[in-house]
């Protein structure tokens, strides 16, 4: 969420057009959170049981397979906004200064959305196995590109469209940050699960 508020504070300087366009596109990720967050929640207990049963691999798996689920699910409603923009777009307003941007915005960023998906999902899952410090890490990184890459883009006069890249960079990284977090931390059954 603080990325968010970063990203249309920098935004901003872009002009109202290029700032409502944006809160099209930023409408639709948020719809995009509970889908992600029902397949994440689902997966919490299944990992956990897994877990206390001593079987990591089965905990893995069903973590990888929630992921996968989420990411299928957020890259189809990308690729229905990128290939055709204005089906969400147009429900939010007409004005074609505002639309150009809310295109714009859509088609940098909906091929990402699978990887927010997968992020978020696995962030979820991790937290039935105890294992979050590098879900967690990667949404600081996350963050930190927001921010960083923001203020260098505010300070040399960078487009709606460079801002637009980074977001869909931003949510790529989470993406595959969070599945290297998890990919490489070890899960282990702990000692008072098994005793």
């Amino acid at each position: 969420m603080l990325a968010i508020l970063i990203f249309t504070g920098l935004l901003a300087q872009l002009g109202t057009e290029a700032l409502a366009g944006y809160g099209i596109g930023q409408r639709l990720e948020f719809l995009l959170i509970p889908i992600a967050f029902g397949i994440g929640v689902a997966a919490v207990p299944m990992v956990g049981m897994a877990m206390g049963a001593g079987q990591v691999a089965r905990a893995r798996r069903v973590a990888w397979v929630a992921a996968g689920l989420s990411a299928l699910n957020l890259g189809l409603i990308g690729a229905v906004v990128t290939l055709a923009p204005d089906v969400w777009a147009r429900l939010f307003s007409q004005d074609e200064a505002v639309l150009a941007y809310a295109r714009q915005y859509l088609v940098t960023a909906g091929p990402a959305f699978p990887f927010f998906g997968l992020g978020l999902t696995l962030y979820f899952a991790s937290q039935g196995a105890g294992q979050v410090i590098g879900p967690v890490l990667a949404g600081t990184v996350r963050l930190v590109l927001v921010a960083g890459g923001g203020w260098w883009l505010a300070q040399h006069q960078g487009t709606a469209d460079n801002f637009y890249v980074l977001v869909a960079l931003a949510m790529l990284l989470y993406g595959l940050v969070t599945a290297a977090a998890v990919a490489f931390t070890p899960w282990t059954a702990s000692a008072k699960r098994n005793g």
